[in-house]
């Protein structure tokens, strides 16, 4: 794994590959007490002459930027950011899946090390990037996801941290994911806080909803997280010639679409087999992906994996 410390200046200076184990922190942690902390996440891929390919890593870098704005704290540079990604990918080469079996998750971590007691900034930053190869996210694979419409709680407010990947707004999800698969479901579709009509996201992923060959996700209002996946099937839609609107979506319209999908770095794209609102369960086709989700899943993973041109210039290969 790779770890970077900041001086006390708040600058970054040269980090270093160590062997993958735990990390000391102090008790009195930004991080542990204040949730001071951000994470990011993507996915390298093997390609079939062994390279291995990423995927918009620098998206990534500016992203975890933007999160260290909104909590008061140092970020690595971009090129910092993706030289610690090259690294570490490089040196945990092996465990990158063979074409088509799997990819290599890479997790970067920017955590508050520093001791202090009291809700202010910590005086001292960590930045960590470490690796493991995954399969697919849902247990169920590449097979539609079922989705319970969480009503009693709230995975972001207005004015708050839900347009960033801070480590708390993954904890505040947990129960009502977990309750929702307790009842049988892949995962909760959340509306917004003040209405609780118009359409947000799941706990970890983007949505999405196609209605007469027109395909539209929830507009990034504060409350969304901006997901890369979401920004590149928006871009490449529109490169086929689709119409792709970023809208306010009421929970009926979703449950009027023609097909609705979830997008992420784990997820990749995943078709919705089933909403379920109210006690109402809303289907939408037994087929394993309908048209539109199937021809942009196809399209983005061929170019993740390098199994064509990438005319959009997202991928970065390392050799």
């Amino acid at each position: 794994m790779y770890v970077m410390k900041c001086s006390e200046e708040g600058v970054f200076t040269k980090g270093e590959l160590v062997p993958y184990g735990p990390i000391e922190l102090n008790p009195a942690a930004g991080v542990l007490n204040y949730g001071q902390g951000l994470l990011e996440g993507l996915r390298a891929h093997r390609k079939e002459d062994g390279s291995v390919l990423l995927f918009r890593p620098d998206e990534n870098a500016l992203r975890m930027r933007v999160g260290a704005d909104r909590l008061c704290m140092p970020a690595p540079s971009v090129e910092q950011f993706l030289e610690a990604i090259k690294l570490t990918i490089l040196a945990n080469k092996r465990w990158v899946p063979p074409t088509g079996k799997g990819s290599l998750y890479i997790r970067p971590l920017l955590i508050g090390s520093g001791a202090i007691l009291g809700v202010a900034p910590a005086p001292e930053y960590t930045f960590v990037v470490f690796a493991c190869p995954v399969g697919h996210y849902f247990k169920d694979g590449l097979s539609p996801i079922s989705l319970l419409t969480e009503e009693e709680y709230q995975c972001a407010a207005p004015g708050g941290t839900g347009d960033i990947k801070t480590i708390g707004n993954y904890a505040s999800a947990v129960y009502a994911k977990e309750r929702a698969k307790e009842r049988g479901h892949s995962d909760v579709l959340y509306l917004d806080p003040v209405h609780k009509k118009f359409v947000e996201e799941l706990s970890s992923c983007n949505i999405f909803m196609v209605k007469d060959n027109i395909i539209s996700t929830p507009l990034l209002t504060g409350t969304v997280l901006p997901g890369i996946t979401r920004r590149s099937i928006i871009e490449y839609a529109r490169s086929l010639g689709f119409q792709v609107e970023e809208c306010l979506i009421t929970i009926d319209e979703l449950l009027d679409a023609d097909e609705v999908f979830c997008t992420g770095t784990s997820v990749v794209l995943s078709s919705v087999g089933c909403i379920v609102y109210q006690g109402r369960r809303v289907e939408y086709g037994n087929q394993k992906f309908r048209t539109v989700s199937q021809q942009l899943y196809s399209a983005l993973t061929a170019i993740q994996k390098g199994l064509v041109e990438d005319s959009m210039g997202w991928t970065v290969q390392l050799n």
